[in-house]
Formats: structure tokens, C-alpha cells, sequence
């Protein structure tokens, strides 16, 4: 889905979903609605070219992924598989 100034289109992502976007003008802003108070400690993470979900990313012709800007908190997630372990691993250690 593309989301612009023009179409005017918003995106629903239900609470705990995985989400990313890819910004493909020199400028955007992005703004969140949450359900409650925003808590850094809640967040978690998927890495965006994780080859478990392979995401087609809509990259444009003649960037490499070296070229593309991820903020230094998305350069830390690893894959689906890690992230699965870790929280099953959270879930157990409560009981």
C-alpha cells in the first residue's frame, strides 16, 4: 500500500501486529495512534530484510541497500525465528 499527500490513505495496524515502511520521497512524516501511553520497554522488532518473511520491498532502481537510511534502533532487530524464541523464552520464565 502506498500512503501519500495526494491519496490521502491512512493504514489500521491492529495492537502487537509487525509493521515497516519504506519512505520513497525525500521527505515524510508519520504519525501513530496507540491504544495507550507509549512505552519504549514494550517495543520489539523484526529485521526489515528478514529472509524468513521476505518482504518485497518497493526499493527504486539503482539503490542498494547500502544507500537506504535505517535508524540505528531497526539495525538491531534479527529475524522472526529469534524473535519467536526470545518471547516464547519470556512467556515460560513467567510461569
Amino acid at each position: 500500500m502506498i500512503l501519500s499527500a495526494e491519496n490521502k490513505k491512512q493504514f489500521f495496524i491492529p495492537k502487537n501486529f509487525a509493521h515497516g515502511f519504506l519512505v520513497l520521497s525525500d521527505y515524510a512524516e508519520l504519525l501513530y495512534k496507540c491504544t495507550s501511553f507509549y512505552h519504549s520497554n514494550d517495543e520489539g522488532g523484526i529485521a526489515w530484510n528478514d529472509p524468513e518473511i521476505s518482504i518485497e520491498w518497493p526499493i527504486p532502481e539503482g539503490i542498494s541497500e547500502k544507500e537506504l537510511i535505517i535508524s540505528e534502533k531497526d539495525q538491531k532487530w534479527t529475524g522472526v525465528k529469534s524473535l519467536y524464541k526470545q518471547r516464547r523464552n519470556d512467556f515460560v520464565s513467567l510461569y
